[in-house]
């Protein structure tokens, strides 16, 4: 009995200290957040701009896919999977050196790979409210 007791009152203290929401907006989607480091990336990546637009590439819905691989304590592999805003952006480069950067800089990620698609194709639908409201879309 006692064993139990301690495993609850374990996993309540590991619950209370977890600081990182269960999900964050990616666009218009709600995405679920595995980690703390997950959660750390996905800040990082608020912090990528398409220079043209003034929203992030977070915001603006971008980012499709973004996997944590924290299998090594502090050497965690990032997967992100995203796309321009059109599939011509000859930004596009730069931006996905922007985002491997960025997330590079996390503490606790050794590696990023950053793959671009088209697949689907963008589009406003997929921004945040908050993004439309900045670009003054409907």
């Amino acid at each position: 009995m006692c064993n139990v007791e301690a495993q609850q009152k374990s996993e309540q203290s590991a619950s209370a200290t977890t600081s990182f929401p269960a999900t964050v907006m990616v666009g218009s989607r709600e995405v679920p957040v595995g980690s703390e480091l997950e959660y750390r990336v996905w800040n990082a990546l608020r912090e990528c701009y398409d220079p043209e637009i003034p929203v992030n590439i977070v915001d603006l819905g971008l980012v499709y896919e973004m996997k944590v691989d924290e299998e090594i304590t502090g050497e965690a592999n990032v997967f992100i999977r995203m796309t321009l805003t059109a599939p011509g952006c000859g930004m596009g480069p730069m931006i996905a050196a922007d985002v491997k950067r960025r997330a590079s800089m996390v503490h606790g990620v050794a590696n990023v790979m950053v793959d671009l698609v088209f697949d689907p194709i963008w589009n406003v639908a997929m921004m945040s409210e908050a993004a439309k409201l900045m670009l003054n879309l409907p």
